[in-house]
């Protein structure tokens, strides 16, 4: 509740900040979900940018996405999910994207990211921009406090730094101990995780001496990076869904989302799907290519047969953050994931229990994906009929 009660505070102060008539950012809507802005980049060209805030927010900082193809864009936006602690909190959030884009533009900064006073991000920490803190924010200030304190009174008479120590520093240092420790453990790799990086390392090595290397240098950096980061994140470890190599592939995965809206009917499906069959998840397979990241993973529907949910014949996805022209590098495979979960429920897919077998295939997927590609191609990005996705 306190954290919802920040953000909605962060929001407001974002909205008077960077209003719709602001020069270089504007805010276009916002919400305890997702905000949507405009840069405006001196050709007075408009990027639109959208964040995602996940229910983890905001021990991990919201997800950045944009249509635009600018490599400008995309590098300001990459550099925002590497953030940590304060810095994921949607105000600095907003004020790193603004500085960034400024400075990857050639343009001089807005008074908005000028300020003397500045957090470690580079932006500006302004009072009419500065969210309330969290308790763990509080702790560590005070600890800090404590410590800047001591250090200033050293000199002071050894009764007085015992009494000090008795009534505050103790408890405070506790406490922050106390947040180190779950901030560490949050970044830990559970072991069977590690072994399967590490045994990806090794096929590496081995198929380099060997001279049969398949996909690429830059895609298989990246998917190590992908896979790490999602090993790391607590959307993973709290079981929103699962990743498996398909034969030790780096390039083919299997993505198991446990979890949807539970107030969704797809989810009361879920639970007859389980009493039926034993299977509690939905099964989505990820191809990638070796030009990955600069060109979207196939994605398709393997189990259930879902009927809506924006599902074409097969199993292709009618999305297009999965064609290429609505795909952009900066996008995580998490963040697809968790965009995919809700475009399911958005589009109020149901499973088809009395579907034959066999209704999902790869060939029909790829047949469905490229004509949606190609209607889209040719007249643009619309709500086709049902039959064309």
């Amino acid at each position: 509740m306190a954290c919802l009660k920040v953000l909605k505070e962060e929001i407001r102060g974002l909205e008077a900040t960077f209003p719709r008539v602001h020069p270089r950012l504007q805010i276009v809507s916002a919400s305890v979900d997702e905000l949507t802005c405009k840069f405006v980049d001196p050709a007075m060209r408009k990027h639109t940018i959208h964040a995602n805030i996940t229910e983890t927010y905001p021990s991990t900082p919201p997800v950045w996405f944009s249509e635009s193809d600018n490599v400008n864009v995309t590098n300001a936006l990459t550099s925002l999910s590497e953030t940590s602690g304060i810095n994921n909190h949607l105000i600095y959030q907003v004020k790193s994207l603004l500085r960034q884009l400024c400075t990857l533009f050639s343009l001089p900064l807005p008074v908005e990211c000028t300020d003397s006073d500045s957090n470690s991000s580079g932006c500006s920490t302004a009072s009419s921009l500065t969210p309330p803190r969290s308790d763990s924010a509080s702790i560590a200030s005070k600890a800090k406090e404590s410590s800047d304190t001591s250090d200033s009174d050293e000199d002071m008479d050894g009764e007085e730094e015992d009494e000090d120590e008795e009534d505050e520093i103790p408890l405070d240092l506790e406490e922050v101990e106390a947040v180190s420790k779950k901030a560490r453990q949050d970044e830990e790799i559970h072991s069977e995780h590690m072994q399967v990086l590490e045994k990806l390392k090794a096929n590496q090595r081995r198929d380099y001496l060997k001279g049969t290397v398949s996909g690429s240098v830059q895609a298989t950096d990246r998917l190590m990076k992908e896979l790490r980061d999602i090993y790391r994140s607590p959307s993973f470890k709290s079981g929103a869904y699962q990743v498996e190599l398909v034969n030790d592939s780096l390039y083919e995965w299997n993505v198991k989302i446990m979890r949807v809206d539970p107030d969704s009917p797809l989810a009361e499906d879920l639970k007859k799907l389980k009493e039926r069959e034993g299977k509690d998840h939905i099964l989505l397979s990820f191809t990638f290519k070796d030009t990955f990241p600069f060109d979207p993973p196939f994605v398709r529907m393997v189990h259930p047969v879902l009927h809506g949910g924006y599902v074409l014949d097969g199993g292709a996805l009618c999305m297009e953050l999965m064609t290429p022209q609505g795909w952009s590098s900066a996008y995580t495979i998490e963040a697809v994931i968790m965009q995919l979960s809700a475009t399911l429920v958005k589009g109020k897919a149901r499973i088809k229990f009395d579907a034959p077998k066999g209704t999902y295939n790869l060939a029909r997927a790829q047949q469905s994906f490229r004509s949606l590609v190609h209607i889209h191609e040719k007249n643009g990005w619309f709500t086709p009929p049902k039959a064309d996705g």
